[in-house]
């Protein structure tokens, strides 16, 4: 059944994360591996389709797994096991459990995504991986700076998210389904508002222009976050929806255009920002925005066969160098590049960067050259200036590609330093999957390949070929030569973008939450008020509520006896126990009935009294342990209420899936 792809990760996420740290590195670590390869087999032996699931009338979530969704989910399945392994062996043993089981989770999440073939069960994966990915970027909570760049990361992908929820609406306003096949049901207007919402939805995803600065704030997170982020989770994400609907998409007005233009910028403006980052990670990261925004343009010029091929080769040797940037950090406490040079140190870890670096490098006959160069074919089709700006984009990876290789793992420290076998095994499977992925270069296999996507092949010219290899040649000395004057200018923060987001949007967004904390102190805690006369001035909206109707009842009494009963009555806190009272000579209509009603008041007294203190003060005793509950789930700890959170939200996947 294909709901397993995305069901067996997150079940066994979840498993591992209740096991905690108590089984050590070991138990955790194996049984995480293992899950992804059942994972990864599930991906390439399971039916192309799958039956809907029906959800409520005229709602169903429909899964798939065409040749193009197929070849992402082996993707994400095998790239996640290498990292996982990684993260096994090297990452902090405090914590592991819960790391190791969230990233199953996540991975489980983008297989949601992968096989989704309707717009409602791709929002429940692109949510739970919103959800894990703030988790796992906040690994670290007892540090400030971890918890403060997942909420940056949180919130700049939400408001990208809203794009998602406005495409679903127009989908469903237009043709009454979430189906993938209802976009080529719609035209004009209402297929312009879906495309433009999943291109705003997929480029927060991807980390494109405005968004891009949110994959440097994730960089606080662990290094196996980073590589299983930036390679073939969350950040690929974005790109493949793009890709998986682009024949749709591409008769929306503007569309084609608009993903030229932000898929071209980012590559551009990424490259900019990548060469001159001394931070290992952040270069990485900028490398990683550049790329998606290439795959982003081929999209744009028709040709998402393509985009989701240099998906697959870019996820390989990503993930490897994020795992080797992970390396070097624990080899030397620094993610400073001029404080690295580890070749000497690491020989073998140097000498498997070499075919990823120069794959980013896009040298042949890597894959990462064959790749780049369709895209460069396929920008032809959109006309010299896109095909001008992706040569400049390539001669940019060549740059930083040899920058990162030359500070990261060129000659330097003497001394051997020790790494793990399963860090280095990690790295080799990604190795063996970059050199395997080159045999694209030969013309039988790619075309072989790109039928089975069914895919087209763009054609280019020979003039465009050789911009290419000479803006490559010339990044790879560019590299070189900054490598040797590595220091970071003012502006590398992606040139001030960066504060200017967090001005427009992530503040406002955190001014807006404390405010509702505040108001969420209010409320809840005042619930735990179980008596008016413990009430404390601006004790909670229950407590206002409180001295609000004792206050309106005590005024309704003095006019009951004034007006009605014509009674001068001494004030209830002024009486002693069984005072009584007079009315006064001919004090109202109701006086002359008193007497008579004496003996009921006096039968009904007790048994009223009774009842009457029950419900003000049996409400009283439930607000108060409702209060006392509620506050119980407040302990400041944002782990608890995300545990919380994804709890509910993986109760929830699984009621739409399974809850009639």
């Amino acid at each position: 059944m294909i709901w397993t792809l995305p069901l067996v990760p997150a079940l066994a996420g979840l498993a591992i994360w209740a096991m905690g740290d108590r089984p050590g590195r070991a138990l955790p670590g194996a049984a995480a591996f293992f899950a992804a390869a059942a994972t990864l087999l599930l991906a390439a032996m399971l039916p192309e389709g799958a039956a809907p699931l029906h959800w409520a009338p005229g709602l169903e979530l429909r899964a798939g797994l065409p040749p193009m969704a197929r070849a992402v989910a082996i993707t994400v399945a095998g790239v996640g096991m290498a990292v996982l392994l990684y993260a096994a062996a090297q990452e902090a043993a405090t914590g592991l459990g819960r790391l190791l089981g969230i990233m199953l989770i996540f991975v489980g999440g983008m297989q949601m995504v992968v096989i989704a073939d309707d717009l409602l069960a791709l929002l429940i994966g692109w949510e739970v991986m919103g959800a894990c990915s703030w988790a796992l970027i906040g690994h670290r909570w007892r540090e400030s700076a971890p918890m403060r760049s997942a909420n940056y990361a949180f919130v700049m992908t939400r408001a990208g998210d809203i794009g998602l929820f406005v495409a679903l609406f127009a989908v469903f306003a237009g043709t009454g389904s979430t189906s993938y096949a209802a976009l080529g049901q719609l035209e004009g207007g209402m297929l312009g508002v879906a495309a433009w919402g999943l291109l705003v939805a997929a480029a927060s995803k991807s980390g494109q222009l405005p968004f891009a600065p949110w994959l440097f704030r994730a960089m606080d997170g662990p290094a196996a976050v980073s590589a299983l982020l930036h390679s073939a989770a969350m950040v690929a994400a974005g790109v493949y929806l793009l890709a998986r609907l682009g024949p749709d998409l591409a008769a929306a007005p503007g569309f084609a255009p608009g993903a030229l233009a932000v898929g071209l910028a980012t590559a551009v403006a990424g490259g900019v920002v990548a060469i001159r980052q001394t931070h290992a990670k952040k270069l990485l990261a900028g490398s990683t925005s550049a790329q998606m925004g290439l795959m982003i343009a081929a999209v744009g010029a028709g040709f998402p066969g393509v985009a989701i091929l240099h998906l697959v080769v870019h996820a390989a040797f990503k993930a490897a160098l994020f795992i080797a940037a992970g390396i070097a950090h624990h080899a030397t406490g620094s993610h400073d590049l001029r404080d690295m040079a580890l070749g000497r140190a690491m020989p073998r870890v140097a000498l498997l960067v070499l075919p990823a670096a120069f794959s980013l490098a896009a040298v042949p006959p890597l894959a990462g050259g064959w790749s780049k160069e369709e895209i460069l074919k396929a920008l032809e089709a959109a006309g010299p200036v896109a095909s001008a700006l992706g040569v400049l984009a390539g001669g940019l990876s060549a740059a930083y590609a040899a920058r990162f290789a030359i500070l990261a793992f060129g000659l330097g420290r003497e001394e051997r330093l020790p790494v793990p076998a399963a860090a280095r095994a990690a790295m080799l499977l990604l190795g063996a999957a970059t050199l395997a992925l080159s045999l694209l270069w030969v013309p039988t296999v790619s075309e072989a390949v790109l039928d089975w996507l069914g895919a087209a092949a763009p054609r280019g010219s020979t003039g465009w070929l050789i911009a290419s290899l000479a803006a490559m040649g010339a990044g790879l000395m560019a590299g070189w030569a900054g490598a040797r004057a590595p220091s970071a200018p003012p502006h590398h923060e992606w040139l001030g973008l960066s504060a200017l987001v967090d001005a427009a949007i992530v503040s406002p967004f955190d001014w807006m939450s404390r405010h509702a904390a505040r108001l969420d102190d209010a409320v809840i805690d005042g619930m735990g008020v179980p008596r008016r006369d413990d009430v404390p001035p601006g004790r909670g909206a229950l407590a206002l509520a409180v001295r609000g109707a004792t206050g309106t009842a005590s005024l309704a009494a003095r006019f009951d006896d004034a007006w009605i009963d014509g009674q001068r009555v001494t004030p209830r806190s002024r009486l002693t126990p069984g005072h009584a009272t007079r009315p006064a000579p001919g004090g109202g209509a109701i006086a002359l009935l008193t007497r008579a009603t004496a003996a009921l008041a006096r039968i009904a007294g007790r048994g009223g009294e009774a009842i009457s203190d029950l419900i003000p003060e049996g409400s009283g005793r439930v607000a108060g342990l409702v209060g006392a509950d509620l506050r119980r789930v407040q302990t400041g700890m944002a782990h608890h209420y995300y545990a919380l959170l994804l709890a509910g939200t993986f109760a929830g996947a699984l009621f739409l899936i399974f809850g009639g």
